[in-house]
């Protein structure tokens, strides 16, 4: 309290301030969404790709890693989403990076991943890997970089694979030619058009140069695949999480408000900051997964 300021208006300012509090606590969940998109996105990803890139060398190594769309220890059980099942090295993209099993938005955070529907790949018949464009690292934003006849591998379980790329399309371009009879094709998808507003997906088809793989039946079919998995979709039940996160994002800063009448405004602090990043980083990475999952 200020000298000379009457004991009455301490609770109209006190309510100045939680009002004050509450209008600016959206803006601060805007800024932390967008540095979650631009930074700590980026920081998710690359932890993921460094300790699954460790554990599918030591799987490799072992013989034990996925060929196919079943469990190598259960082939009555399908693999789970988010398992590692190969790596893509691309040179002229100086990309390196780990595939996982599935295609919806929450796998594509760590990384690209392999569309459950498709034959693994190296193996006969088309294979489709999707990956984001720009958040988590962005790891398939280079792909109109890669031009007619440049080549780039795929390491499964079943040894090393080599492509060739036919071309870039995006939605209205002419189709590849039809695979040859026992032949494997790679198409890669992520999104297409500015970075926050895609406005289509962009693919890049690469026709397997060596020996086609032995090619295990795939009991998945389009059924089986929820919306969230194909491109451009979206996670929809990630809004009762969202709803549940930003609901103790807001509790906490109510709460916060009303401790700071308490104590002093340095112990706050010390308390406030590290309690709003979690709520604000959790609440953001929720809010990602309503996003496009090739964006």
């Amino acid at each position: 309290m200020t000298a000379g300021e009457p004991v009455s208006s301490q609770p109209a300012l006190s309510m100045r301030r939680t009002a004050a509090n509450i209008v600016i606590l959206p803006s601060v969940a805007v800024l932390a969404f967008a540095l979650y998109i631009g930074v700590f996105s980026a920081l998710h990803h690359a932890r993921a790709q460094y300790t699954s890139y460790a554990n599918f060398r030591q799987e490799l190594a072992q013989a034990t890693a996925p060929v196919g769309p079943t469990r190598p220890d259960d082939p009555t059980k399908l693999l789970d989403l988010g398992t590692p099942v190969a790596v893509i090295s691309i040179p002229q993209l100086h990309l390196r990076e780990v595939v996982f099993e599935g295609t919806s938005g929450s796998v594509l955070q760590k990384g690209p991943g392999h569309l459950r529907t498709t034959p693994m790949p190296g193996q006969s018949g088309v294979s489709v890997i999707m990956g984001r464009a720009t958040a988590y690292g962005g790891p398939f934003r280079g792909l109109t970089r890669l031009n007619p006849g440049d080549t780039f591998t795929v390491t499964t379980g079943q040894g090393v694979s080599t492509f060739r790329v036919l071309g870039v399309r995006r939605g209205g371009d002419p189709y590849p030619p039809p695979l040859a009879t026992g032949g494997g094709r790679l198409t890669l998808s992520t999104a297409d058009g500015s970075p926050l507003l895609p406005s289509g997906v962009l693919r890049v088809d690469a026709d397997l140069t060596t020996p086609a793989l032995p090619t295990p039946a795939n009991p998945i079919t389009r059924r089986d695949l929820s919306p969230a998995e194909l491109a451009l979709g979206t996670d929809e039940f990630a809004w009762m999480q969202l709803v549940l996160w930003g609901q103790a994002l807001v509790g906490s800063a109510v709460l916060l408000t009303w401790i700071r009448l308490h104590w002093g405004h340095w112990q706050v602090w010390i308390v406030s900051v590290p309690v709003l990043v979690f709520f604000s980083v959790a609440t953001a990475d929720q809010a990602a997964r309503l996003l496009p999952n090739l964006m």
